[in-house]
Order: C-alpha cells, then structure tokens, then sequence
C-alpha cells in the first residue's frame, strides 16, 4: 500500500499531463462494477437491518454488551497496532540499516510468521501455556502473528529511501537519535501508517485466534449470534459498528498522511546507505532479533511437532492421513482460483489508483478496504442471501461461491500488490510505445504488464497465503463433503483431538510459506527498484 505509493520523484514527473486529464470512462466504469460487488457484504447488512427496523438495531446495540465489545475491541486494536509498528519499524531498521549479522537471513525468517494462520499461533500458545488467554493472550498472539504487515512495507521504503537526508542532517550537527526520529522515520511514515492500516483491519475481522483463548471482540460475538435462530439482527447490527470504525480508521489513516512517498535528493539516484555499525548493541539486536522469530515461528511450529510426536503415529496414519491429502488439493485449488481471479480484478483499480486523479479514484480506492474489517461470516451469510433470494438457492454450498466469497474477502490485499506493481513501470513507457505505433491496450500489456509481472506474483501470493489460512467464511461455504486444511485443523482442534490437528497446521504453515517468502524477496526488489 505505502510501498506502491513510495516511488521516486523522477518517475511521478514523467506521467503525460495529458493522460491525467482524459477522463478515464473505461477504467472508472471497470472499477466501479468491482466496487459494487466488494459492497455486496454491506448491502445485505443494510438490508437486514432495514428488515428488522431501526428501533430493533438500535436496541441491540445500544446495550451494556456493546459497550464492554468496544472498549475489548478497540484496547486490543490500540495496544497490538503500536506494538506491531514498533516491532515491524525496529525490525526492519536493524535488517536493512545496519550490519545486523546474517541479516539476509532473519530477513527472510521475520516475514515467514505471516504463512501462520492467527489460531494456529493461539493453538500453539494455548496449548503451551493457559497463561496466554484472554487480553493479555490476545495481545502476544496477534501481535507475534501480524507484526510482518508493518514490517514488510517499511524494511522496503527504509531501502529505498534516500541517505542523502541523513547525511545532511548530520552535517548541520543533528544528533543520531534526532536524525533517525526526523529522517529516518519521516521518510517511512507512509509505509508505517500503511502497515498500521492493515493490521488494524485485520485485528477487526479476526475470530479464530479470539475464540480460542477466550477474549470477546465484536466479530466473536457476531459469530455467536448468527449460530441463534433469532441472531441475525444483532450480527448485522454489530457488523454495522463495526463498518464505521473501518471507516474511522481510513479516515485516520487518510489524514496522518498514509500516502507516504520517499524523498530523492535527486532524479535517478542510485545510492544505498551504508550500514550502520552496531558496537556494543550487536549483541542486544541479536537477542532482540531471534526472541521474535522463536516467540512468533519457533513456539507454533515447535508446540505443533510437540503434540504430533506426544499423539504418536496412530494419531496420524489413520484418519488424519487420508484426508490431509484432500483438503491440502481442495486448499490449494480454491487458493490458486481466488488469487488468481483477485489479481486480475486489481489490475483496472491500480491503474486507476496509481495514473489518475480525481475524488471518484481516491473514494473506490478507499472503499475496497472496507471488507477487510467485515468478519469472513458475515461476507459469506451475505452471498447465502442474495443467492436465495435471487438465485433460489442455486450453487449454494459450491466451489464458485466459496471462491467468490475469497475474492470479495481479499481483494484489497491483491490491490496493495498490484499497486506496487503499476508504480514500478513509469506511464511514460506506454506513452514511447504508442508513439512507435501499438494502441493503448498493446502498449500496456507489452511494456507495464512485463515490468508488474514481480508485483502481480506477490499480489498472487499474498492472496494465495490468507485463502489457505481463512476459516468462518470457508466454514459456511464449504461444499458438502469438502473439508480444507482450515477447516480439518478445527474440528480436529474442537473436539480436542489436539494431536490430530497439530499435522493439518504443519501443512497449513507449509503451504503458506513459500508464497510469503516470495512476497518478502518481492518487497526487497521494489525497494531495489526504487532505491
């Protein structure tokens, strides 16, 4: 997000004027179809609640238990996204300014907790130690689990960005600790807020992780009320709330200036700030360093092969055996479809996002981000209702409704790839091309889609990683006689087989692990790109 916004200098002055002053009808017109189906979930919100009447809504939620569901949700929200910008922001520092040892490695360790699904490092916590649960659980689970979000964006902007700053700041006799808060954070405040951004969403929608160690939030509470006959008014009400902290929280974001853009003390420069020596602190930063990667990847991974040997291998050549291989297929196969169809849906928004002006792009932007909030319930009851309403009940459970509920459901993280991707290939590009004869359409798929294959393979990816990891929606859509890895772990996990869950979150993290890697090896290329 902040990372496809963080571009030289150079390359925004190279966009035609006149490009930025055609109305861009087609691409206005492709987007706002894709923005009218991302709004399907908050539809079927508002029409339920128009259903069940104003006063009902505001009874359900104007009680104590939407009170006590707030100061839950929003403490937690706080506390774990200040965390995780610390976390992420003094990561990424030592892996990319200094001469942290090894450093190419623990660049690669640091981002592979984000292929963790949430409640399997809850799981893997819990099962450890009782002591992790309620608010205090909460906080170290998700924090381990999604500090990546924020360091990824800024280890990327840090590398990009130019030392020049820096350099002259010292020169002028700043101190180092005044130079790095001014500078150095300056210039990665954007991919920081973008970051926060996403962790906040994410924090909103979270349910497995919450239901496992015993804290109520707004989307466990949903989740309970939708399992009642009579529920489905009060879900819809509380999923309201939570639409419009999402978009207090945009607006937040919008206004601390979240657009981020790394300064260049001038056009094409190429240089890399030599790394700081560490001294006496290398050995701190180590400790720092490898208590994170053990506390958020060695304490899952290692609890889960723990439980598999304890359960021994009648726990796992029975049951478990024959179906891991299924739902690793069924898994996979929804993860590629969903990927795959949310790429190629991101591509008009990015461009639109990334080469166009106007208040209509800045508000469609903006409104993809709403589902991320939208717990994976509610998004997958919504397609149920219009399906049954409009369809009779037609390819409900099935495969393409499953999918398109992952599409609806993660969109904006495909958008925050792909718009990374548009930034990396100047529109000047095209413009040279259609010069020497190719239309526009050639022109963009001969020069922008080759220079944004990188960008569209993370966006792939990181699509791909948060399908194999998703559970409430694939609990509702799941065709009959279907299970995915997800969706094994927790019946497994439920009925307290823990030792037969353990294998189905091994493959889980397996699975997600290559693409988050290659989403971290694509974040250092943009930032190389950009540097």
């Amino acid at each position: 997000m902040s990372v496809a916004e963080a571009r030289p200098a150079s390359q925004t002055l190279t966009v035609v004027p006149a490009r930025r002053a055609r109305r861009p009808v087609g691409l206005l017109t492709v987007s706002m179809t894709i923005a009218a189906l991302l709004a399907v979930p908050l539809v079927f919100l508002l029409l339920e609640s128009a259903h069940a009447g104003v006063g009902t809504i505001a009874g359900q939620v104007f009680r104590p238990l939407t009170g006590m569901l707030l100061w839950n949700t929003v403490r937690l929200t706080v506390v774990v996204t200040v965390l995780c910008a610390v976390i992420g922001t003094a990561a990424a520092w030592l892996v990319e300014r200094t001469d942290l040892p090894g450093r190419r490695v623990w660049a690669v360790l640091l981002v592979v907790p984000l292929a963790i699904p949430d409640f399997v490092v809850a799981f893997g916590w819990f099962s450890l130690s009782t002591w992790v649960s309620n608010f205090r659980g909460a906080v170290l689970v998700m924090t381990l689990a999604v500090y990546p979000l924020v360091y990824l964006p800024v280890a990327a902007s840090l590398r990009a960005a130019d030392p020049g700053q820096e350099e002259v700041a010292r020169s002028l006799g700043v101190g180092r600790l005044r130079t790095f808060v001014r500078i150095t954070l300056g210039q990665a405040k954007g991919a920081i807020l973008g970051g926060c951004l996403l962790v906040t969403l994410v924090l909103l929608a979270e349910y497995g992780a919450f239901e496992m160690i015993g804290y109520q939030t707004f989307t466990t509470e949903i989740f309970t009320e939708l399992q009642l006959p009579i529920g489905v008014p009060t879900a819809c009400g509380l999923s309201l709330v939570l639409v419009v902290i999402s978009l207090a929280v945009l607006a937040g974001e919008a206004s601390l200036g979240g657009r981020g853009r790394v300064s260049r003390s001038g056009p094409m420069a190429q240089r890399v700030a030599p790394p700081l020596r560490l001294g006496r602190g290398t050995v701190p930063a180590l400790l720092g360093v490898g208590l994170l990667v053990l506390l958020s990847l060695g304490v899952p991974v290692g609890e889960c092969i723990f439980l598999i040997v304890q359960g021994g291998p009648p726990a796992i050549t029975n049951s478990v055996s024959v179906s891991m291989l299924d739902a690793a297929w069924h898994t996979a196969a929804y993860g590629v479809c969903a990927a795959a169809a949310d790429t190629v849906l991101a591509l008009p928004v990015a461009v639109l996002a990334i080469r166009h002006t106007g208040a209509a792009r800045r508000f469609l932007e903006r409104s993809t981000y709403l589902v991320l909030a939208m717990p994976g319930i509610v998004i997958a009851l919504a397609l149920t209702y219009f399906t049954a309403q409009d369809l009779h009940g037609f390819g409900y459970p099935s495969a393409p409704l499953l999918i398109i509920c992952y599409v609806i459901m993660f969109f904006p993280l495909a958008l925050v790839g792909v718009k990374a991707a548009i930034a990396r290939a100047p529109a000047s590009l095209d413009d040279v091309a259609r010069s020497l004869g190719h239309s526009q359409l050639a022109a963009f798929r001969r020069v922008t889609l080759r220079l944004a294959t990188p960008g569209l393979m993370a966006a792939f990816c990181l699509v791909f990683l948060s399908v194999v990891t998703e559970l409430t929606a694939t609990l509702v859509l799941v065709p009959t006689g279907v299970q995915t890895l997800a969706t094994q772990f927790w019946n497994y996990q439920s009925s307290g087989s823990n030792s037969q869950a353990a294998p189905f979150a091994l493959v889980m993290i397996a699975v997600a692990a290559l693409p988050s890697i290659v989403l971290g090896r694509f974040f250092n290329r943009t930032a190389q790109a950009q540097g």
